[in-house]
């Protein structure tokens, strides 16, 4: 799929939570095909700390509007100051970087989309892609407090949604692999993204009832082209690129303890 280098419109600039920033990016030209699980690496000006782009997940694309979101977490300078960007402002991205989620063939109603933290934003491109070819997806979001639980009423336009929170202050107390949900659906197949904990907990469960899962890593992605080897991971495959051969993997490939 050919990349792209682009100056994108901010179109709007929606900030969620006190840590999050949702910035919706648009362009005078259609935009590129794009893939859930894709990313993009995104230029960040003004800031004397901040060298590298950054590499944030493709959250959704609007064709209509001709838009590309970014749900961007604010945990340094630089993501600090794309959450700073103001309607009109140019932002320079490179687009669309690694390879997606697999989209089945076939339309099912036992697909599992589990996401924690900000690592739910790949999975609201993919649930609208799953939900368009006929499949209807299950949620299973994950999150500190409710008040980290982003983008829920979006995520249920596609699919039925169920939440846990560390806290307790939404849905069920705990992680999302202890939700009462997972003994409850037998599921076909199951993405995720979020912290490494998390997606080799869930690895283990979908290994253990011996169902397909695939996981989108968060290794590190300086160039986005397999370049600066940044974010190499050891896989069934030897050593590879996280950027360029991922960021999606099947958890068969990983030499994860699971």
């Amino acid at each position: 799929m050919k990349k792209c280098v682009l100056d994108l419109v901010v179109k709007e600039n929606i900030r969620l939570h006190a840590h999050y920033a949702l910035l919706k990016l648009g362009c005078s030209e259609t935009l590129p095909e794009m893939l859930p699980g894709q990313f993009a690496e995104i230029r960040v000006d003004g800031s004397p700390t901040t060298f590298l782009r950054r590499p944030i997940s493709i959250n959704y694309v609007d064709r209509v509007k001709n838009e590309v979101w970014f749900l961007i977490q604010l945990v340094g300078d630089g993501t600090r100051k794309l959450g700073e960007a103001q309607e009109g402002d140019i932002i320079n991205v490179i687009l669309p970087l690694g390879n997606g989620f697999t989209i089945p063939e076939k339309a099912s109603d036992r697909l599992l989309l589990v996401g924690g933290g900000v690592g739910t934003a790949p999975l609201l491109y993919l649930g609208e892609q799953l939900a368009k070819q006929g499949s209807k997806p299950t949620f299973l979001l994950g999150a500190r407090s409710r008040n980290d639980l982003l983008q829920l009423e979006q995520f249920a336009l596609y699919g039925e949604v169920y939440t846990t929170t560390e806290d307790g202050s939404m849905g069920e107390q705990g992680y999302v692999t202890q939700h009462t949900l997972l003994d409850k659906m037998d599921f076909k197949k199951i993405y995720v993204c979020g912290p490494k904990p998390m997606m080799i907990a869930v690895a283990r469960y979908a290994k253990s009832r011996g169902i397909d899962c695939e996981v989108s890593l968060e290794n590190t992605m300086a160039c986005g082209v397999g370049a600066c080897l940044c974010c190499v991971e050891n896989t069934a495959d030897g050593h590879v690129c996280v950027c360029k051969e991922g960021p999606v993997f099947n958890i068969n490939k990983l030499l994860w303890q699971i």
